[in-house]
């Protein structure tokens, strides 16, 4: 059956608040949330086993690893306008049999060029999935406390995912074969398919206008080439060509926007940008992102080539982080509806400058300092993500809650990729700068080339110069998060998010 954004819920009388067939739906809806985020990082222990088996050119296994992220991110705002065209319910079944269909032709794949295709298929559905759940988590959640729950547990979610993504992975090869880090999709996707048509309510935009065609080349035109070139500047430093493919970008995404101004049946509604909370939501949920991926481009380093540990060993570490995020949201949540959202996001930035002030004082044999780090900023990262999340939704139409959620995450890509870059190459300049001229060529640009060499003292130079360009790079993120905490008070000043939440009176009894 397909409800008006406006039609209550059958199972919340009062039409406001949820009840427990919501929640039970929430918890399905978590599902390809976790599995979209593992498969960010699902392949960092299946590869070399992929190598031996499949034996993918250097080109070949750096697409087996990115072309998935790259589908994602292109795809984003052109699967969150067409959820709330043809019903985010069907784009959530659509989008779980490709995904699905796509893990079982990545398991099996037989040639390199096989397993490229399957993994690009896994970006297009997880496209599909992600604005899909967050936009129906915005329709079931009217309350505006319970909504704020489901968000923060949805936040933490998709951080945890890509932790445990590698750590599942590495479980699964300890026992099976490399594709069966793929198959450990299917049944979760015939769960869902099972269960979201008796759990989920359709929603979707009674009166969408005309799906705007031209607009899928140019979105994809301008998130891909920036999104490319940032994760390039990040991974092989400066070149002109990557310049150019961000300015290419940049200049596309010049004219998808000028169409979106002016054309009246648009991909993305200019509704969504009458309330300048969203908009601000977007930035500050994209400052969010810069700060997570830099500093997990440095501490995953951290503790394989700093400190030696084996990826499955650094794996696990690197989960311990996440307790943290799982108490650091929901808290939030419960605060922000006391005191307002605006003062807990602007301390949840400086609770992320003050991680970031932690990392500035680690050394070559700093294990404690760095997880501690991690978990303040994760803490503070995940607190603004869940609370800017929940605040541009709220503020966004009902009935444009995907395409509100792809914006959302596809700002996150943005970040995310410009976090790498940008303090990647700050601790790449002072690692440089720091290597003798006599060390070798390959050994001056990163410190996985240098702790290969098994020089001993080339090592320890290597590892101190890491650290000390880690360290340059955690005051540039202190400087930004605390920066960005004032930021967020001024351009939240004089909005709901100021406020404490207020809950709607009810219109009836509360059936449970």
């Amino acid at each position: 059956m397909t409800h008006s954004p406006r039609t209550n819920s059958p199972s919340s009388p009062t039409g406001l608040r949820a009840g427990r067939k919501e929640w039970t739906a929430f918890v399905v809806l978590l599902l390809p949330l976790l599995l979209v985020s593992m498969d960010v990082s699902v392949l960092y222990f299946a590869i070399p086993s992929i190598t031996r088996e499949l034996d993918p050119s250097a080109t070949q296994q750096l697409w087996i690893f990115d072309v998935y992220a790259f589908a994602l991110a292109g795809l984003l705002i052109t699967m969150g306008s067409l959820g709330d065209r043809i019903g985010r319910r069907k784009l959530l079944l659509i989008g779980a049999t490709a995904f699905g269909l796509a893990s079982v032709t990545a398991a099996y794949a037989t040639s390199a060029e096989m397993l490229i295709a399957a993994r690009a298929l896994l970006g297009v559905g997880g496209a599909t999935l992600m604005p899909s759940t967050m936009g129906l988590v915005r329709n079931m959640f009217r309350d505006d406390k319970q909504r704020g729950q489901a968000i923060g547990i949805w936040s933490g979610a998709m951080a945890g995912g890509i932790a445990l993504g590698s750590v599942m992975s590495g479980v699964m090869l300890e026992h099976f074969w490399w594709g069966s880090v793929f198959l450990i999709n299917v049944p979760a996707m015939l769960l869902l398919l099972v269960l979201v048509p008796l759990l989920v309510p359709e929603f979707k935009d009674p009166a969408p206008g005309k799906f705007d065609l031209l607009s899928v080349p140019l979105s994809m035109g301008a998130v891909l080439p920036v999104v490319y070139g940032l994760k390039e500047f990040a991974a092989e430093g400066f070149s002109w060509a990557r310049l150019l493919s961000v300015a290419a970008g940049l200049a596309i995404g010049w004219v998808f926007v000028r169409r979106q101004r002016t054309k009246r049946d648009a991909m993305i509604s200019r509704e969504l940008f009458r309330d300048r909370v969203f908009g601000a939501g977007i930035s500050l949920n994209a400052v969010a992102a810069f700060a997570m991926m830099g500093s997990a481009y440095f501490t995953t380093q951290y503790l394989q080539s700093v400190l030696g540990m084996g990826t499955m060993e650094a794996a696990l570490w690197s989960l311990a982080p996440s307790v943290a995020v799982g108490i650091a949201a929901p808290t939030a949540t419960a605060v922000a509806a006391k005191v307002g959202k605006a003062p807990v996001i602007a301390a949840g930035f400086m609770i992320g400058g003050a991680g970031y002030g932690i990392l500035a004082l680690t050394g070559t044999d700093s294990l404690w300092l760095v997880l501690t780090g991690a978990a303040v900023i994760a803490s503070g990262i995940v607190t603004v993500m869940a609370l800017v999340s929940d605040m541009a939704l709220a503020s966004a139409p009902a009935e444009k809650a995907s395409s509100a959620a792809s914006l959302l995450e596809t700002g996150q890509e943005f970040g995310g990729a410009l976090g790498m870059a940008v303090l990647g190459s700050i601790g790449t300049a002072v690692y440089r700068s720091d290597m003798p001229d006599s060390a070798p060529p390959a050994a001056r640009e990163t410190l996985g080339a240098a702790v290969a060499s098994a020089d001993h003292a080339l090592v320890t130079t290597a590892r101190e110069a890491f650290v000390h360009g880690m360290q340059y790079a955690a005051v540039g993120g202190t400087v930004l998060l605390l920066g960005t905490a004032v930021l967020a008070v001024a351009m939240l000043r004089g909005t709901a998010a100021a406020e404490p939440a207020r809950a709607p009176e009810p219109e009836g009894e509360l059936v449970a």
